[in-house]
């Protein structure tokens, strides 16, 4: 997340419609709005990694993913996660959601103190949630917070597979860092060459 871009408090109707014409997307928290960075490749590679295969998974499914242009509306509050399955989207507002079942984040030095605080604090009060993802892309961590655990932690490694209960799928750690470039990656990928 980036600096605020005014000086007043925006209303609900003010940001969506600016969103609708705006060339940079941005988040609503507590009535101001806040610019979003571009992101990394790895960032990129992993959200695209994420959304491919719950794509696929849930092709022929009511659940249908969304990437990191669907907002979701928390309360008075406007973010944009990576990654979102909704099962019960609501087209007469096409440009949110505020029933999701999973969102996944994607974490950099510059997101991560929001995704872990604001951002967690919102998401856990959705009822419809049942789980929040975590991603680290400068290291190898998938942290799963689950509603069916207590909103305990739980991470994952290389050499782990990661279920996503909320829609039945199973994914090996190393598939959602398919082509990233960190060093958890780089020496687990030398590692397997030389086996």
């Amino acid at each position: 997340m980036s600096t605020v871009i005014q000086t007043s408090s925006l209303s609900t109707e003010e940001y969506l419609q600016g969103e609708l014409t705006s060339e940079v997307k941005h988040e609503l928290i507590d009535g101001y709005a806040y610019a979003m960075a571009g992101a990394h490749a790895n960032h990129e590679r992993i959200s695209g990694n994420v959304y491919a295969e719950i794509r696929q998974h849930l092709k022929n499914l009511p659940c249908e993913p969304f990437g990191s242009d669907m907002k979701v509306k928390v309360g008075l509050n406007f973010f944009y996660p990576d990654v979102t399955v909704d099962c019960d989207f609501d087209e007469s507002q096409p440009y949110f959601t505020e029933k999701p079942i999973i969102i996944v984040e994607v974490l950099s030095k510059s997101t991560r103190r929001v995704d872990q605080t604001i951002k967690r604090r919102a998401y856990l009060n959705l009822p419809s949630l049942q789980e929040y993802v975590l991603i680290e892309q400068d290291f190898v961590d998938v942290e799963v917070i689950r509603r069916s655990e207590g909103w305990q932690s739980k991470h994952y490694y290389l050499g782990d597979e990661v279920t996503f209960e909320s829609i039945a799928l199973t994914l090996p750690v190393e598939d959602i860092y398919h082509r990233v470039q960190n060093e958890d990656m780089l020496e687990f990928l030398n590692k397997q060459a030389e086996e």
